[in-house]
Parts: C-alpha cells; structure tokens; sequence
C-alpha cells in the first residue's frame, strides 16, 4: 500500500518525502488530517487512481483492483445499484461518437457502483441495443450487474474522451512561495464529487455501442491508513 501511495508524479514524490518528516500519524479512520502532507497523499492516491483508469479498459475492474489493494472490502467485488425512475437524453456530441443517426434507440442506465458500503462511482451509460446480443440487453434490462461485466464478451477496449479532476487538494498556486499549503489541525473536507470520465467503448469490430459519464465520489480514498504510519 505504501508503493501505492509514493506511485504519483516524480515531484509530488519528492515533496512527500521532504515533508514526510513531520507528518503526524494519520488517523486510523477514513478522515483525512488538513495538513502539507495530508493533501499531498490524497492528491497521489488520486492521480494513481487516475491514471489506472486511464490504462485500463474496464473501469469495474479497475476500481475491483483499487477496492481490495486498500482492504475496503471483503470480498472486494464492484456491484451495481441500479437508479431507476429517470432517462436523461443523450448528449449531442455523443450521439456522434457513436456514429449513429438521430432515429437510432439508445437506451439509458444509472447506477451507483459500489464495492462494499462505498459507492466509488455514480455512472450514467447510454449504450446501442442494436449491438449487443440479446442475452446481454435481457441482463442489463433485468438485473443490476455491472456494464463492464455485461459486456465482457465483445472483447472491448474503451477510447477516454475527457477525465478531469473535479477537487484538488490542493489550492491553486500552492508551489508559489507566496502561498503556502495550509497548515490546519482538522480533518480535510472533501467534496462528493472527485474525478468525472467521459469515455466511448467499442467493440472489437471497431464499433462504438457505449458512451459514459463516470463520476468518482470522495468514496474511493476512504480507507485508513497503514499501520505504523
């Protein structure tokens, strides 16, 4: 767990180390302390969890892997909770990287993926039917398996339209000499929201049959600290 939390940028590792000397053990629940170093860390877990989204095709997997590195639960298996009771339209700009016509069906799915009791991310998935067997429509129309599960079979790679990070803990211009981290003795507030995807899947006939929005919560850094630290 610590090679995970040193495997950031080359800078943020050399700041961890210079500060790492007067860091005060964290607490031993998910709270995060309002210090140099406590922002630091959680800006590394979050440009690591980050950048393994990036490298990988299926995102449930991806967060499986994040969930059970960080013991947060046993077994650490993504579920899916499916929000029903709302459709939101496809985006225009998305309609066209799925390069289908404006009378072509998409069908809408929400969900909160959750590994555990930690919702990691709230997911709105537009996807063809037309391009998905008929087995995997019936299991995403009835059941609240995850997409990336469903789908597995297409043998999909996923193309990242944008990834952004939604909250940064630390403030802008914190490497200025004139503006220095904070240095508080509380806990850190960290919003809902913490990293959002917007990303296309296709097939492995080059076909585009799923576009998503995946939005990351404060969830996924809610882990305590190793021991000894």
């Amino acid at each position: 767990m610590m090679k995970n939390r040193r495997a950031s940028t080359i800078i943020v590792g050399l700041l961890l180390c210079c500060l790492v000397g007067g860091a005060s053990a964290r607490d031993t629940t998910t709270a995060w302390p309002d210090t140099p170093v406590g922002r630091l860390e959680a800006l590394a877990l979050l440009q690591t969890f980050n950048a393994d989204l990036l490298s990988h095709d299926s995102a449930t997997l991806t967060m499986e892997r994040w969930c059970g590195d960080h013991h947060m639960a046993e077994p650490a298996k993504i579920s899916a909770q499916r929000v029903t009771g709302e459709d939101k339209p496809l985006p225009d700009d998305l309609r066209t990287q799925l390069a289908i016509g404006p009378s072509e069906p998409v069908r809408y799915r929400r969900v909160l993926l959750r590994c555990g009791s930690h919702v990691l991310s709230e997911a709105d998935n537009w996807y063809v039917p037309s391009r998905l067997t008929a087995a995997m429509n019936e299991q995403l129309d009835h059941t609240d398996t995850p997409f990336g599960r469903v789908v597995l079979p297409l043998h999909f790679r996923r193309q990242t339209l944008d990834a952004k990070l939604l909250w940064s803990p630390l403030p802008a211009g914190w490497e200025s000499a004139d503006n220095a981290l904070p240095a508080g003795q509380g806990t850190l507030s960290i919003p809902h929201q913490v990293l959002q995807h917007r990303a296309v899947l296709y097939a492995a006939d080059n076909r585009p049959f799923s576009t998503v929005i995946e939005t990351y919560t404060e969830q996924v850094l809610a882990f305590p600290a190793p021991a000894g630290r």
